[in-house]
């Protein structure tokens, strides 16, 4: 059996959409869930689909052991950030080479790097009179948005589109993409 450790910053939904997928699999299942704000609703979604859940500050993510160690302790095949809005430290990624994925929303590499996230992107993007965007899954490297490329989906922005339009059509792209490619890289297959 995999094992998955999400981490993510907000909502959840992109964490609670991998669990249900994986939730009825023989071969992965979403182990743990890890925050940086103790007060993420993806905390209470976790709770509610019975997958451990736990919060953390940034001297136990990048000055001490203590998350590494939790990671330690859950062996995961994969680590995946799902809107998790730190920068992952070094110190993990180098016991987990090639095991930490991200999803972003917009195609690298464009829209990437420090403070691009969530609705900065979508306004971004829009301001720009971009005419497509979309999702990219990666791997996390030591800089902000710049590791292999796994996948990319693309969908069309209207003229008409505003950021939050924007924004809907990238949860879609996430919610059909994300845990297709996780289960492919995973298990190679789809």
């Amino acid at each position: 059996m995999k094992r998955i450790v999400i981490f993510a910053s907000g909502s959840g939904t992109n964490a609670e959409n991998l669990i249900k997928f994986f939730h009825n699999s023989d071969n992965a299942s979403v182990i743990q869930v890890l925050s940086n704000n103790p007060h993420a609703k993806v905390l209470e979604r976790a709770k509610k689909l019975k997958v451990s859940a736990l919060s953390f500050n940034k001297i136990a993510l990048s000055e001490t052991d203590d998350v590494l160690n939790i990671l330690r302790a859950a062996k995961p095949d994969l680590i995946i950030l799902a809107g998790f809005l730190w920068k992952f430290p070094d110190h993990i990624l180098s016991e987990f080479p090639n095991k930490v994925i991200n999803v972003h929303p917009a195609l690298l590499p464009k829209y990437g790097g420090k403070g691009m996230y969530g609705m900065h992107v979508h306004n971004a993007v829009v301001a720009n009179n971009e005419t497509e965007t979309g999702i990219t899954i990666h791997y996390v490297n030591e800089h902000y948005d710049e590791g292999a490329i796994i996948f990319q989906a693309k969908c069309q922005v209207e003229k008409t589109d505003s950021a939050e339009d924007v924004a809907a059509k990238i949860h879609e792209l996430e919610m059909e993409h994300f845990p297709k490619v996780v289960s492919k890289l995973l298990l190679g297959h789809d």
